[in-house]
This record gives structure tokens, sequence and C-alpha cells, in this order.
């Protein structure tokens, strides 16, 4: 049996699909545990109603980036982790967890990438007027959503809501998300 990690900073949309996939065996694979940097988020009462083990700090309480990515390695290797999925999680993956877990380190993004970039790709891409949006995952380097695609989804709108943006892409990154992790996981 396969085992995930999952990282998340918000509500954990994301993770519960992947989850849910992984229960249901759609993935064949377990999560081990959900890594979170943001004490107050809902996507703990999520992995902890699902009996998922947590782990969640605060950068702050750390003398560095460097410092609670050491922690996070000791915690990942511990549970054997064979691959990292960042679901929502808003932070930039440094040097440390990089080098320990090299090629598998996956994330999703709300932009077709190359295009749109960043925490803020839905609204850039609104205020540029795009007309095709879409989702992208692809593996994690150095470079901020710099990595080699994996896959994408696009999907027409021409309205100028993010909100709703990101309401219909959120349905399309659950699908995506669990396909492309079953599929890496077959290729492993």
């Amino acid at each position: 049996m396969k085992n995930l990690a999952i990282f998340a900073s918000g509500t954990g949309t994301n993770f519960v699909a992947i989850a849910k996939a992984c229960e249901s065996g759609v993935i064949q694979a377990r999560v081990a545990v959900m890594v979170c940097d943001k004490p107050g988020a809902a996507v703990i009462g999520r992995a902890k109603e699902m009996g998922i083990e947590t782990f969640v700090f605060n950068p702050r309480e750390y003398a560095g980036k460097a410092a609670y990515e050491t922690e996070i390695v000791q915690l990942l290797d511990a549970r054997k982790i064979d691959l990292v999925c960042l679901a929502g999680y808003m932070r930039i993956v440094g040097e440390t967890l990089l080098r320990a877990y090299e090629g598998k380190i996956i994330n999703i993004h709300p932009s077709l990438l190359p295009a749109f970039k960043g925490a803020h790709a839905v609204e850039d891409a609104v205020a540029y007027g795009v007309k095709v949006y879409g989702i992208t995952i692809h593996w994690v380097n150095a470079d901020l959503d710099g990595g080699r695609i994996i896959a994408q989804r696009a999907f027409p709108y021409e309205g100028s809501d993010p909100a709703e943006v990101h309401r219909i892409g959120q349905k399309i990154e659950h699908e995506l998300y669990v396909e492309t992790i079953k599929k890496l996981l077959c290729e492993r």
C-alpha cells in the first residue's frame, strides 16, 4: 500500500476528495498524514473526522523554513511517504523538503500554467480577460508554479466573477487530482 501526505492550508476540499478516493479504493493508497501550516484551518477538523493523522504547525514558532521543513521531512520519512500532494498549501516549498522528496511532490494550481502563476491566478486571469480557464497539476521544483506539467484540464467561462471561476474549477480540481494521483501511483 502506497502512503500519501497531503499538505493543505484552508478548507480542505481537495484533501477530502483525495482521502475519500483512497478510502473507497479508487486510489490504491492511504493518506498517512495531513500537514497544515494554519492552526485554525478547517481542513484540520475534516482530517480528524476522517481519522487521519494531522501535523499542524505555526511557521512563526520556528527559526525559519529549514527548521520546520526538517521536522516535516522526519515525519514523512517515518511514515514512508511515497507521494506528497499539495492541496491548497499556501507556502512555497523550500530547499530542505525539495531535496528530501525530489520527484515526489505534486501541486494543483487554478490556471493553465505557465500562465498566471502565483496565489492570485484566477483573479489575474479574470483581470486579463481570458475566456478559457483551467486547472494544472505539476511537479514541484524550486520555481514558483514552474515544475513540469503532469495534467491539465480547461473550461470555458466568459464572465468576470472570480468566485464563479473558483466554483467551476473546484469540481474539476477534485476529479483531475484524483485521476492524476491514481495514474502516478500506478506508474511507480
